[in-house]
């Protein structure tokens, strides 16, 4: 038995950052290592995910428990694994899929195998006394990410009149991450001295933004302006704008219905032209789920319109699945991927996306979920893969601003083999030129 056999492996119910319960697991080592890693859990969720397996038990937490998941991994997967070798990620994570055998894991549950998954290249990096980021990165030279800070909320992460979900403010200008954080800052707490000016709520969405009733989705866009001027940053040039529209929460019928504002209801090329109107007006880099995730005419015609202009984001259509990527690279369908952990279920699944989006010269943005922990998986991962690009939330909210916190970490502890990647994501759009 090597120090890094798996020896023991525990489960329990915690609870998320929305209050809905969610999976922690541990793994003990032979040499008394122990790692262990909490799974994230969405609200604006797409229906291709890998199944985030709750207990429908309307007895407890509104039958969001995860007592089956909890028991998976104490019951079937833990039998399987105790005696294997911690270093041996890819192996465990085949094992894993296999032992569940079904194409989205809803027999095991995704967030029953991704719990495993995290907590063992946390065990194993500690076991060989390096960073998680260097562990799973093994490189002389990394990338600090750029943070898409998302400072004011709609959609399905606040409750209030905007359609939009996110607005967010990406300070690729900076000189550093650490740099960066501090203009977003600076302008996250000029946002909300506007919007108190204005006589504005104050209160805050699901991932810490700013949740007011506005007047229109446009009208989001101008108080963000407004207060990055305030901030002393220039926008189109310190700082630009990202969107994430999340259509398929409003997509019905065929139709695009603003729901939440003023009932429009928009074909395809309606929200073409919508789309084309703001980057013309705002300093808009990034629109994510502009379209809905089985719409795959409607993202053609806005990569063919605005693919060389912006970055084209595809959560809900590619769901960090390999398979719905190939599809849309082979399509041409957007010029990013959205890459989250739980829409998977596996470390070495998420890190093959990774490696394949930027192969196929696709930007590649790591991302939270609106229902979070304090773990900070993400922040090493994405400098591990030298991703470029980072959205965890606002500036508020500690279980945001924990991986913000640990970038921060990370940035000091590589020094000069350290590099933000500052507008180099955005390089090839004629916006940013």
């Amino acid at each position: 038995m090597s120090k890094t056999t798996i020896t023991e492996v525990k489960a329990k119910e915690i609870l998320d950052s929305r209050g809905n319960p969610t999976v922690r697991t541990w793994i003990s080592l032979a040499s008394g290592i122990e790692g262990k890693s909490s799974v994230p859990s969405g609200a604006s969720t797409g229906k291709h995910e890998a199944l985030e397996l709750r207990d429908g038990d309307v007895s407890r937490y509104l039958g969001k428990g995860v007592r089956k998941a909890v028991s998976h991994v104490v019951n079937i997967i833990a039998p399987k694994i105790i005696g294997l070798d911690a270093l041996e990620q890819e192996d465990i994570d085949r094992q894993l899929i296999l032992l569940d055998g079904t194409p989205n894991k809803r027999k095991l549950g995704a967030n029953a195998i991704l719990s495993v998954s995290m907590s063992i290249a946390q065990a194993a990096a500690l076991a060989t006394n390096m960073p998680l980021y260097a562990y799973l990165g093994r490189k002389k030279e990394y990338t600090l990410p750029v943070p898409l800070i998302n400072i004011l909320n709609g959609g399905s992460h606040a409750d209030n009149n905007v359609d939009i979900q996110e607005f967010m403010i990406v300070p690729s200008g900076a000189a550093s991450y650490t740099e960066s954080i501090r203009v977003g800052a600076e302008i996250f707490h000029h946002l909300k001295s506007t919007l108190k000016s204005r006589g504005y709520n104050t209160s805050v969405g699901d991932e810490g933004g700013f949740a007011p009733n506005l007047k229109s989705n446009e009208e989001a866009l101008d108080l963000i302006l407004e207060s990055i001027q305030k901030a002393g940053h220039v926008p189109g040039k310190d700082v630009f704008l990202a969107l994430d529209v999340a259509a398929s929460e409003f997509y019905m019928d065929g139709k695009y219905v603003f729901k939440k504002s003023d009932g429009a209801q928009k074909t395809v090329d309606q929200m073409i032209a919508f789309y084309i109107n703001l980057v013309e007006r705002y300093p808009i880099i990034s629109i994510e789920d502009g379209f809905d995730e089985d719409d795959w005419e409607g993202w053609k015609i806005l990569t063919d319109e605005l693919g060389k202009k912006i970055q084209i984001v595809g959560d809900d259509i590619f769901v960090t699945n390999m398979d719905r990527f190939k599809k849309g690279v082979k399509n041409g369908i957007g010029n990013s991927i959205l890459i989250k952990l739980n829409q998977i279920g596996t470390l070495t699944e998420t890190m093959n996306t990774i490696k394949y989006a930027q192969e196929k010269e696709y930007t590649a943005v790591i991302s939270h979920r609106s229902g979070e922990t304090e773990d900070t998986f993400i922040a090493d991962l994405s400098v591990a893969c030298d991703a470029g690009q980072i959205k965890t939330g606002s500036l508020s909210r500690s279980e945001r601003v924990a991986k913000y916190n640990r970038l921060m970490e990370i940035e000091d502890e590589l020094g000069a083999r350290g590099h933000y990647a500052g507008p180099q994501p955005f390089s090839r759009f004629i916006s940013q030129a």
